[in-house]
């Protein structure tokens, strides 16, 4: 059963509020309605649209943005909208009807190498998940049909997704010139069918929906958030860049010594050691002063 969840996200239009969602509601498609008559295509945008503050739907792959006249403020309203399009998901309203999509959608991947000579990385022009996932065997991959795939072939050791790219590492008994147009074409395809990439239910199986996130961050000490904001803030987008993450796992106080879980390109890199002495365990000495001194981590 799928069970969504709602999430309210501000944007830098005070005007239009983001309700983001742990799961996909279209096939990498996305749809604009101005009034009720363009969203006859789409039930849900026209019970949106049934609100009289509500100007503007925009529906894409995991949210949905509403721009609304200005009668009213977002922080009187929000939270009820929010309730109404969780509720209308989960009693299996259709978000748009078939025939108002196309069967495929135009996908382009490309294949991009990284620090790790082990670890390819596929991009793709389509947003591919809403949270990091990554699977290390196929009994790992049981909630993502594309990873599933992907270790039929017996030279995948682990599958890493992310945002709108693919993290493949291999074992050496192949070299990527032989093998990266058959896995580039494999993910192209798979997109292109507008099969799911990880099955509904796993964000939420594997504790990665923003409400699992938010609790689980809550429950932290002060210290361990502020690791985990210089994380997210100086070092996964440059880690992210090269097909790989770097998650935070635990603060030990008494020891001054932060636990790091390496994933994707980063795992089992050989340049992680430098990066994580000279980069990462420096930045967090020279922010937190005397509360760090050591950076330890362990492969995904």
């Amino acid at each position: 059963m799928k069970t969504f969840s709602v999430s309210v996200q501000e944007t830098t239009n005070p005007a239009i509020i983001k309700f983001e969602l742990n799961q996909f509601i279209t096939k990498y498609q996305s749809f604009e309605f101005q009034n009720i008559d363009e969203a006859k295509n789409s039930p849900l945008a026209q019970q949106l649209f049934y609100l009289p503050f509500v100007k503007k739907v925009y529906i894409s792959a995991n949210f949905i943005a509403v721009e609304r006249f200005n009668i009213v403020e977002w922080k009187d309203v929000q939270d009820e909208v929010s309730k109404q399009i969780e509720e209308y998901l989960n009693n299996d309203g259709v978000v748009v009807l078939d025939d108002s999509a196309p069967k495929k959608t135009a996908v382009t991947v490309y294949a991009e190498s990284t620090p790790n000579p082990a670890v390819q990385k596929f991009v793709a022009n389509k947003k591919l998940v809403t949270a990091m996932f990554e699977f290390t065997s196929i009994d790992d991959a049981k909630l993502s049909p594309l990873a599933s795939e992907l270790f039929h072939f017996p030279f995948v050791k682990s599958v890493f997704i992310d945002e709108n790219y693919v993290s493949i590492t291999k074992y050496d008994v192949a070299e990527w010139q032989d093998i990266t147009i058959e896995l580039r074409e494999l993910i192209r395809s798979f997109i292109e069918q507008g099969k799911d990439v990880v099955l509904p239910e796993a964000p939420e199986t594997l504790g990665k929906t923003t409400p699992q996130i938010d609790q689980s961050f809550d429950a932290l000490d002060d210290i361990s958030k502020e690791i985990i904001n210089i994380l997210e803030e100086y070092v996964k987008p440059a880690v992210a860049s090269d097909g790989g993450n770097i998650q935070f796992q635990s603060y030990d106080a008494d020891t001054k010594t932060v636990k790091v879980i390496l994933q994707g390109a980063c795992s089992g890199c050989p340049s992680s050691t430098f990066t994580l002495k000279n980069g990462i365990e420096n930045m967090l000495k020279e922010m937190l002063k005397d509360k760090v001194e050591i950076v330890e981590a362990t492969n995904g």
